[in-house]
């Protein structure tokens, strides 16, 4: 049976430009959703599906930034009129550990201003939005690594279990308004993120198969949204 495609929303979807962003996005334009794209390289886009659709808006975004997502939002909303889904994907990798040597300590920083803080500044900026739809919707991109920490990485495992956090006080403050929020939480993805994983790509969640996850949950009706997707692509134990 072939799912019917949601109503269409208006989503603004961070890091946007390749990996999980760019196959969420590309998979939501099918299903005639108005899309706000925010990029740090909006050109990148150009030549592609994302780059000529009157269903897409692209924006310069930087994560780090608190005042981008101020522009972001407000750009968005004089586009399409109003916005009603955030879907944070825009993240870094980082293997610092948690003894990390002198010098690491601006990448630790960075880490968390981009995994953690940007879908704060974000999801904060567009609230107004969400509140006013009655059925907002977010989409925090989390990972397995801020459900268990594995071998010697701190910083990045660190930073989604913060975020993990953060989708909780963001579903405990905007229940009663209908906003609902959900944490997917893959495993390794086939995207550049994981080129140095010496796992086959093959055997990983591939980007299209979030994509399709994320399209099933604005199908969903309030009294059925997820709070966490966990996707193994391996055995896990404890």
């Amino acid at each position: 049976m072939t799912a019917t495609p949601a109503a269409p929303r208006t989503v603004m979807i961070s890091g946007a430009t390749g990996g999980i962003g760019r196959a969420i996005a590309e998979h939501l334009l099918q299903e005639k959703h108005r899309l706000s794209l925010g990029c740090r390289e909006p050109e990148a886009l150009a030549g592609t599906p994302l780059g000529e659709d009157p269903l897409v808006q692209r924006v310069a975004y930087e994560a780090t930034d608190p005042d981008a997502a101020e522009r972001w939002v407000a750009r968005a909303v004089d586009r399409f009129g109003g916005v009603d889904t955030v879907v944070n994907v825009a993240g870094i990798l980082s293997r610092v550990p948690f003894l990390f040597a002198e010098g690491d300590e601006a990448e630790i920083r960075r880490c968390f201003e981009v995994n953690v803080l940007g879908p704060w500044w974000l999801t904060r900026a567009a609230w107004p939005q969400l509140l006013a739809h009655g059925q907002g919707r977010v989409i925090n991109l989390s990972s397995m690594s801020g459900k268990r920490v594995k071998g010697t990485m701190a910083a990045y495992p660190v930073s989604k279990f913060a975020l993990q956090a953060l989708g909780q006080a963001m579903r405990n403050e905007g229940w009663e308004a209908g906003i609902r929020v959900t944490s997917i939480c893959p495993a390794w993805v086939n995207t550049s993120m994981a080129s140095r994983v010496p796992v086959d790509p093959t055997s990983m969640i591939q980007p299209a198969q979030i994509a399709e996850l994320v399209a099933g949950l604005l199908r969903l009706g309030n009294a059925a949204i997820p709070q966490e997707l966990a996707l193994n692509s391996q055995l896990e134990i404890g």
